[in-house]
This record gives C-alpha cells, sequence and structure tokens, in this order.
C-alpha cells in the first residue's frame, strides 16, 4: 500500500469469533503478539500490542504506524470455549458412540458424498477422527486377546484341573489392558487431535445442522457486543470468523442487519472469514437457519465480506463460495469475495517445507506472519489505515473459486 493514499481508518473495534476451541482465549493475544512483530519486520511497518485491564471481555489494544499512518485498534475476542470444553467432557465410550452417530448422520443424509465434491482436504480430515478410533478400538482388542491368551495359558500351568478359571482371570486382564491403552491412546490427544476433530465435527452433526440452545444464546450476547460498538465514534467495526467461527459470524451479522442494528451513518462494517468450514454444517439438513443467515448477508448492503482460504490448508473448504456452494445464491448477490491467501506463493520454499505436514498448523497460518505477503495480510487489515471494504475494492475474486450449487438441502428457515 503507497503512503500516498489518505488514511481512512484511525480508530478500529476487531471482533475475533474463534473456531471448535477449547484453550483460554489468551493464545489468540500471544499469537497476534508474535506473528504481528514477525510481520512487522518483514514488510517495514510498526505494530505494539498493549494489554487491556477489567472489561467483560477478553482482549487487547494495538497500535500501529503502516505507511506513515498511526492507529488505534481494540480487540475482543468472543468467547465461547466453555460451551466447546462442556461438549467434550465425554468419557471413551460416548465418544465412540458419538462417533457413530456422527458418521451415520453426515453418510444418511448424503452430505458427505456432496462435500466431497467440493475439496477432499477437509472431507479427509473429518473422517481421520472416525479411522483413527477405530484404529485405537483394534489395536485396543488386539491387546485385550494377547493378554488374556497368556494370562490364560500362563495360569493353567500353575493350576492344573479345568481350565476356565484361566481364562476368566486372562480375560479380566485383558479386559484392563485394552482399556488401559484406549486411555493411553486419549491421554496423548494432544498429539493426535482424534478427539478433539471428533468433537469438532460431532457438535453440529448431534443437531443435523441447527445451532444447540446454549449457542444461540452466545451468539445473542456477541450481536449485542457488536451493535454496542457499531454505536461508537470508532472509524471501522471488523468482525473476524475463523473456521467454525465463520458461520457463527454469518448468522451474528445477519441476524444484525435483519433487525435493523447496523446504523447507516455509523462505523464502517467488515466481516473477513478465514479457512472457513461452512459447508460441513450448511449441508446438513437440518442447517435450514444458517442457508437463510447465508442468503441474506450475501446481498447486504450494509457490509463488506472478504473469504480468505488457501488450498494448503487441508482442513478448509479453501476457495469454496460458501454462498452459492450451500444453493442458496439469490439475485443480486454481492458477498463474500473469495480470495485466495496462496501459501505456496506467500510463503517462502523453506518456510512452505517446514509447514507443509503441519495441517492444523497450517489452519492457523491466516493469523500468522507471511514471508513473501501479497495482498492478504491479516495485520494491516485489523490495524492498518485501510478499511476492509476499501483494501479489497476493485480486488477479483479467485479465477478458482467454487460457486456451483452442491448441497442437496437448501431450505431456509423463515
Amino acid at each position: 500500500m503507497s503512503s500516498a493514499i489518505p488514511q481512512e481508518i484511525t480508530r478500529r473495534r476487531v471482533f475475533y469469533i474463534p473456531g471448535y476451541d477449547p484453550i483460554h482465549p489468551r493464545r489468540y493475544r500471544e499469537l497476534y503478539r508474535k506473528e504481528s512483530a514477525a510481520q512487522a519486520a518483514i514488510s517495514g511497518y510498526e505494530v505494539a500490542l498493549i494489554g487491556r485491564q477489567g472489561g467483560d471481555s477478553y482482549g487487547w489494544q494495538v497500535r500501529a504506524v503502516i505507511d506513515g499512518a498511526e492507529t488505534e485498534a481494540e480487540f475482543d475476542v468472543l468467547v465461547w470455549s466453555d460451551i466447546v470444553r462442556a461438549s467434550m467432557d465425554l468419557n471413551i465410550a460416548q465418544t465412540y458412540a458419538l462417533m457413530a452417530r456422527t458418521a451415520w448422520t453426515y453418510i444418511a443424509s448424503g452430505a458427505l458424498w456432496r462435500l466431497m465434491r467440493l475439496r477432499k482436504g477437509p472431507v479427509i480430515a473429518a473422517l481421520y477422527p472416525v479411522g483413527m478410533l477405530i484404529l485405537q478400538a483394534l489395536a485396543a482388542l488386539a491387546l485385550a486377546w494377547v493378554v488374556a491368551a497368556g494370562a490364560a495359558m500362563g495360569i493353567g500351568r500353575l493350576l492344573p484341573g479345568p481350565g476356565w478359571p484361566g481364562w476368566v482371570a486372562g480375560g479380566v486382564l485383558g479386559a484392563l489392558a485394552g482399556v488401559a491403552l484406549l486411555r493411553w491412546f486419549r491421554k496423548i490427544d494432544n498429539r493426535l487431535y482424534v478427539y478433539y476433530l471428533m468433537h469438532d465435527y460431532a457438535y453440529s452433526a448431534a443437531t443435523r445442522g441447527a445451532n444447540p440452545p446454549e449457542l444461540e444464546a452466545r451468539m445473542a450476547s456477541f450481536a449485542d457486543q457488536i451493535a454496542e460498538a457499531l454505536e461508537t465514534d470508532v472509524d471501522e467495526v471488523l468482525v473476524v470468523g475463523h473456521s467454525s467461527g465463520a458461520h457463527l459470524g454469518v448468522s451474528i451479522l445477519a441476524d444484525l442487519i435483519r433487525a435493523g442494528r447496523v446504523p447507516q451513518t455509523g462505523p464502517k462494517l467488515g466481516f473477513l472469514t478465514l479457512g472457513q468450514v461452512v459447508p460441513m454444517v450448511s449441508f446438513l439438513p437440518d442447517a435450514a437457519r444458517l442457508r437463510r443467515d447465508l442468503h441474506d448477508l450475501s446481498r447486504a448492503e450494509e457490509i463488506a465480506w472478504v473469504d480468505v482460504t488457501a488450498p494448503g490448508d487441508g482442513c478448509a473448504f479453501a476457495l469454496c463460495d460458501p454462498v452459492s456452494v450451500s444453493g442458496v445464491a439469490p439475485e443480486g448477490k454481492r458477498w463474500p469475495l473469495v480470495i485466495s491467501a496462496a501459501f505456496t506463493q506467500t510463503l517462502s520454499p523453506a518456510r512452505w517445507r517446514a509447514l507443509r505436514w503441519r495441517f492444523f498448523r497450517l489452519h492457523f497460518q491466516y493469523l500468522c506472519a507471511f514471508d513473501r505477503p501479497k495482498d492478504y495480510d491479516y495485520f494491516q487489515i485489523t490495524a492498518g489505515p485501510l478499511s476492509l471494504a476499501s483494501r479489497y475494492a476493485g480486488r477479483p475474486p479467485s479465477k478458482s473459486r467454487i460457486d456451483a450449487g452442491i448441497s442437496k438441502y437448501t431450505s431456509m428457515a423463515p
């Protein structure tokens, strides 16, 4: 961006909606601190993060000097990690039952086959926990059999006579060994992500795409916070939805616009979706509320909506227009502008090699520094002197985007 461009934004409010994440939101503050410093060093600007005291929400403040323009931004993380943790509070047996229900929901509804027509990566990511849980169960059964047989043979040698006591004792020891192995697999899940991903995909599948009541209540609270910010004298209110947070943001903003809570003379309103997985929900039978929200938001004049994904992110539906592929694109559709973060071009060959097989890390690359940045820079978007609308004005969408209607289910809630 040239310094000849006049400064449009001096003060900004940023609301970040995380994906399905049970971890405390301080991780996002520290990620912003570290990665903004790295991007500033690469791109030649200044970003300083300041801790925020008090308040009802978790956040931080940023002061930046970009192309000679001084800006301030106040960040709020819209926290729903407590809901995520509650949904993950299941034992091993309950998780296996959840796996069966989730797989049946996607298969029986036909959603799985439709999703495979979009991108194979996120579908493989969805099948990964299913396959791994089955393999873990088979490993536990194999261990149980080996221990049971070995124990029965050993006891049989020590205690001549009927063999059944040995097999009973062996069976008990085998079962204990199998359960111990399953517990060990769960203990190391911070390296495998099997249980985490299983609960992630199961959360929406449990209600066939409808929002659970506790999530609807939290989204209403988020909407109130954003509406309050839209009544202040900041220059832009920017909502950022990452991963599953993208479809939450769609519904929250659609509600605000339909309710007339976006002032015509207020701050500019921007919506940035990153690494979205909207089709995993919108393709489900009972996701009528989300499909209506996609339909309404895509033609809204009150907002600028930019959707950023990258084919290198195997956990996102890269370059899939979430409105169009869900089969609810209206006449006069304006949004989103679908563009690529193009990891293979915006990361140096050495950096790409280091990250290429770290799938979960790549899913967060949108929030990180690029050592060969192009027109996507998370820190200039959130702390720079241009609004989201102005930054991407005239930018054509990605030529390789997928915008055909694929979803089997296109009904919309009234």
